[in-house]
């Protein structure tokens, strides 16, 4: 099964059942698994009856251990590498281990699964023939401004992740600047309590100041090609 040193494998955000049948033969068949959270790595694992060694792999530690990764990958060794939910190296560990992958030669692939940024545009409602994908919000308010700014000039769709903890005052932010812009709030995607908010800034606004939201969260900002008309709900 196994062709390449190393295999990037996109694991589910939040539904387990969202795996694939590829990614759960490289998983199975693979000499060594690096993860983000040994435990919850390790769980998922657990529930399909996968046993492996564990080996760290998270924002701390990612550029002193990318190299043990690559020698022991040119030694013969495979790895699977995976983040706690989505795809490796997307706002989650994975770049620096694949930048050292390059420059020594060892070869890799990548294993696709399910996707939060897709996920939610899709479900969105907003305009899907163009979008940019910004990552995590800046924190400070005024960097965060100018990002959220040019998302409402630009003339595709934006999708930012943020915190459950700042969405309220983010999309305060938003209606200050526009109170019709069409957005999205995609909140626990493909888990049991996943829900859609759509509808203008303003409403959104309203919306979370009398029932604020939890858990994960994307974003999604309609550019100036979005409808106007876009209802809550």
């Amino acid at each position: 099964m196994i062709s390449y040193p190393v295999s990037f494998v996109g694991l589910p955000i939040g539904n387990r059942e969202d795996i694939t049948r590829r990614a759960l033969e490289v998983l199975g068949s693979v000499d060594c698994i690096c993860c983000e959270d040994t435990r919850n790595t390790g769980m998922l694992l657990s529930h399909y009856g996968i046993r492996k060694p564990l080996l760290s792999l998270h924002e701390h530690n990612e550029s002193a251990r990318a190299p043990e990764v690559a020698a022991r990958a040119l030694a013969g060794e495979s790895f699977a590498v995976v983040t706690d939910a989505g795809m490796p190296g997307v706002s989650d560990p994975g770049y620096r281990l694949i930048q050292e992958l390059k420059a020594r030669g060892v070869a890799f692939t990548v294993l696709p699964g399910p996707s939060a940024v897709v996920t939610a545009l899709v479900g969105s409602g907003l305009p899907s023939d163009a979008f940019f994908f910004g990552g995590f919000l800046p924190v400070k308010s005024g960097k965060k401004g100018q990002v959220l700014q040019a998302a409402l000039a630009a003339s595709h769709t934006s999708i930012f992740y943020e915190s459950p903890y700042r969405i309220l005052k983010t999309v305060k932010a938003i209606a200050e600047l526009d109170p019709a812009a069409p957005i999205c709030v995609a909140r626990e995607l493909t888990k049991v309590f996943e829900t859609y908010h759509r509808g203008s800034a303003a409403e959104l606004a309203a919306e979370f100041t009398a029932h604020p939201p939890k858990g994960e969260m994307v974003l999604l900002i309609g550019g100036s090609n979005a409808p106007r008309s876009v209802v809550g709900g």
